[in-house]
């Protein structure tokens, strides 16, 4: 990724997060009826990481879940960026916290955000086409 101009790599990392993203939500959809199931989301990538090309280093904080922390609901990351998701509207009776409507609504916000990051990496290469002399108009 250090080849590509940070814009680019700022792309490719949030569409990856997005594609991530809809594989989780699709998992939750397919475990909408199974007992217990826990609705899981995925983190913000961390966009620190571009800057380390550049000299300048930010790190993620790290924060150590406590007996209190946790009794008031908090849980640690499951990994590779999944998390439990925190915004959740009811639990059924048997634990499943996975609501259709709310799953539905983050898979559009997740098309949205991809066509999003689509038209901002075509706007790009049209740029530097114009910038190279070779038209920015395809």
């Amino acid at each position: 990724m250090s080849d590509m101009p940070s814009i680019f790599s700022a792309i490719q990392l949030r569409m990856q997060n997005l594609s991530q993203r809809q594989q989780v939500i699709a998992q939750n959809l397919a475990n909408s009826e199974t007992s217990g199931y826990k609705a899981r989301d995925v983190s913000e990538p961390n966009f620190g990481d571009l800057l380390g090309s550049s000299g300048v280093v930010v790190s993620k904080p790290q924060v150590q879940l406590t007996g209190a922390m946790k009794s008031l609901g908090a849980v640690q990351p499951i990994g590779s960026g999944i998390v439990f998701d925190k915004d959740v509207s009811e639990t059924k009776p048997d634990g499943n916290n996975v609501t259709l409507e709310d799953q539905l609504l983050k898979m559009g916000k997740v098309q949205a955000d991809f066509s999003a990051m689509t038209n901002i990496y075509r706007k790009q290469l049209s740029m530097l086409k114009t910038a190279l002399g070779k038209g920015g108009n395809g």
